[in-house]
C-alpha cells in the first residue's frame, strides 16, 4: 500500500506531465498563429504586388493584352446608371457638359513637336467630320463622331492638320479572341508616345455617373468602331485603335468614329496577314505606316 509521501510524489508527477502538455499546447497554438499571420501577409503583399504589376502593364503595355492602353477621363455624370441588358454600347443622350469644356492639360514631353488644341467650349456641329486617312497599306475613311465625342474629335483634328500622324506607324495589332483591334497615334512606334497633353474620356464613359459600377462591366465595341486608347481616366492623348471586329471591352475608351467600308477591308487585309512571329499580339506582319490624315 502507497504511503502518503509516495502518493504526494505521484500527484506531484502527474501535475509536471499536465503543465508540461499545456505548455506544449500554448507554444503549438502560438506558432500557428504566427504562421497563419505571416501567411496572411504574404497572401497580402502577394495580391498588392499583383494589382500594382497589372496596373503598371496595362499603363506600359499601350493597349495591353486584354486592352488598349496609352502611355500616357474623368468621369463625368451621365443619364445612365447601367449597362445595356444586351451588352452593347449604351445610347447616347446629349447634356450640357457635351463638348461645353474641353481641356488638354500638359503630360510628358510630346513624342513630336505640336500644339494643343483650343480649349474651352467647342462646337457639336456638324455631328459627323470625314477624314481619310491614307496609309502604306490602303486608305482608311474615317467619320468623326463630333456630337457625341467633341472633345476627342477636337484634338484628333487638330493633331491630323498639324501632320502630326503623318509617316508613323500603326505599332499594335491583336488578333486574340475578343480583342480584334490596329492600334495608331504614336510617333514612336513604342506605343508609349504621346502629344504632350491628355484629355478627359467622353462617350461612353460619360454616360455612366462617377464611380459607376456600369463602367467596370464588359460591352461590345462593334466591327467599325473608332477610339481612343488609354491608360486609365484622364490618359487619353493621340493614340487611337480601330476596330475590324467585335471587341469586348469596359465602356472606358472613347468612341469618336466610325469606319468606312474601304478601310475596313484594308483592316481586314492587315488582320489577314497577322502579328509578326505568329503572336496573337504585336506589330503587324505587314507594316501599316500612315502617310496622311486629311478632312474631306
Amino acid at each position: 500500500m502507497p504511503t502518503n509521501e509516495q502518493r504526494r510524489e505521484t500527484a506531484k508527477r502527474k501535475l509536471e506531465r499536465q503543465l508540461e502538455r499545456r505548455a506544449e499546447q500554448a507554444k503549438k497554438r502560438r506558432l500557428i498563429a504566427i504562421i497563419g499571420g505571416v501567411t496572411a501577409v504574404v497572401v497580402l503583399i502577394a495580391a498588392v504586388v499583383a494589382a500594382v504589376l497589372l496596373n503598371r502593364d496595362d499603363a506600359d503595355d499601350s493597349a495591353a493584352s486584354q486592352t488598349p492602353g496609352e502611355d500616357s477621363s474623368a468621369l463625368d455624370s451621365g443619364p445612365v446608371t447601367e449597362p445595356p441588358a444586351d451588352g452593347q454600347l449604351p445610347p447616347f443622350t446629349p447634356s450640357a457638359n457635351t463638348g461645353a469644356d474641353c481641356q488638354y492639360p500638359s503630360a510628358r514631353e510630346a513624342s513630336k513637336p505640336v500644339e494643343p488644341p483650343r480649349t474651352g467650349k467647342v462646337p457639336t456641329d456638324p455631328a459627323q467630320v470625314s477624314v481619310s486617312m491614307a496609309t502604306t497599306q490602303g486608305n482608311i475613311g474615317l467619320q468623326l463622331d463630333n456630337g457625341k465625342s467633341p472633345c476627342t474629335v477636337n484634338s484628333f483634328v487638330s493633331l491630323a492638320q498639324q501632320g502630326y500622324f503623318d509617316d508613323t506607324v500603326c505599332h499594335r495589332l491583336t488578333t486574340t479572341p475578343g480583342l480584334s483591334v490596329l492600334q495608331c497615334g504614336d510617333p514612336t512606334g513604342t506605343g508609349s508616345g504621346g502629344p504632350g497633353y491628355q484629355f478627359a474620356n467622353e462617350y461612353p464613359t460619360d454616360q455612366y455617373p462617377a464611380g459607376s459600377p456600369g463602367v467596370q462591366n464588359t460591352v461590345t465595341y462593334p466591327r467599325g468602331t473608332l477610339a481612343m486608347a488609354n491608360a486609365g481616366p484622364g490618359t487619353n492623348g493621340s493614340q487611337f485603335f480601330l476596330v475590324y471586329a467585335d471587341s469586348q471591352l469596359p465602356p472606358q475608351y472613347t468612341v469618336f468614329g466610325t469606319i468606312d467600308e474601304t478601310g475596313l477591308a484594308t483592316l481586314d487585309r492587315v488582320a489577314n496577314g497577322g502579328v509578326q512571329g505568329g503572336a496573337g499580339d504585336g506589330a503587324p506582319a505587314n507594316e501599316v505606316k500612315i502617310t496622311s490624315v486629311a478632312l474631306d
